[in-house]
Formats: C-alpha cells, structure tokens, sequence
C-alpha cells in the first residue's frame, strides 16, 4: 500500500536532447499529485528555454520550435513547479532521467532540487522481470490490460498520469 502520509508526485519532462549536461533543457513538465491512493491536482507547462530542439527529440515527442514560442520561460515555470511539489516525494518513470534534467533546471535559476525521487522502471524490472521491455507503455499494459487510447505517448502530462497510476497500481501489490 502507499503510504497515506506521504505525497507523492509522478513526474515526466519533455527535452530539446538527451543530455543536460551537454546544454540540453526541458521543454515540457508535467506532474500528478497522488494523496493516499488518489490522483489529485496537475501541473502542466510547456517551457520556451530559449534552446532548439534536436530533430531527433522532435521525433519522439513532437514538439516543435515554433510551438514553444510565446510559452513561458524557465524562471517562471521552475518556482511554480517547486511550489506544486513542495515537499512530496518525487515518481517518475526512469527517474534518473527526469531528476537529473530537472536539477540542472533549478541549479540554473540558482536553487536546489531536494525532492527525494522513485523510480517505476527500476521497481518494474524487480517486479516483473518476465516483461519483453520496460518502456512506459509495456507497464502500463501490463498492469491494466489496453492502452488507454486518449494518452497522448511522449507528452509530459499523460506520460506523469501513466506513471502516477503505475505506481498507484505497484504499491497495492507491495
């Protein structure tokens, strides 16, 4: 069971590339609180960093430069986002990833990331270790049976409702 005290946040960002040690910056978060064994209220931005998307991140989330324009910077985003999440324990599907684009963000604006994270692909290679994969959606199948035909793959928002309700789901048979 999840335990009913802490708040949880499923996470997932949306990049220009795959290194944010290389200057590569998020584009787009999205976030779900989880409270007890609920989904509760989202966060939702997309993020204009100022930097061009590589194509082949465009390929995979679809997101283009030309979208991106008029959308806020990260100074505003990042200090609302850290209000959303105070001081819940972060969830997200191949954390390292995530966490680790999200700390260069706020190292950025001169603050720090202290959000503990979990991470659902490590806990569903423990799991289930029979899966062919550990992709978002091989879980998420796995665990409840069809795609759910109005998440949108690639896009920060379904892709932290995916994993908010994988961990909701994980956590029942912990």
């Amino acid at each position: 069971m999840v335990d009913k005290q802490t708040r949880y946040v499923a996470v997932d960002v949306e990049t220009t590339g795959l290194s944010p040690f290389r200057g590569d910056r998020v584009i787009e978060i999205g976030a779900v609180a989880i409270e007890g064994n609920e989904l509760k209220e989202e966060f939702h931005s997309r993020i204009d960093s100022g930097h061009r998307i590589s194509r082949q991140a465009e390929k995979v989330h679809g997101i283009t430069n030309k979208e991106l324009e008029g959308a806020p910077k990260p100074d505003e985003v990042f200090p609302a986002f850290n209000q959303f999440i105070r001081d819940s324990v972060m969830v997200a599907h191949n954390a390292r990833f995530d966490m680790e684009f999200l700390r260069q963000e706020y190292r950025r604006l001169g603050f720090e990331l202290r959000s503990r994270s979990r991470c659902t692909l490590k806990l569903s290679r423990r799991l289930y270790p029979y899966l062919p994969n550990y992709k978002l959606d091989t879980v998420y199948h796995h665990l409840f049976g069809v795609a759910d035909i109005n998440i949108k793959r690639h896009r920060a928002l379904d892709d932290a409702r995916m994993a908010a309700r994988i961990w909701l789901k994980m956590m029942e048979n912990a």
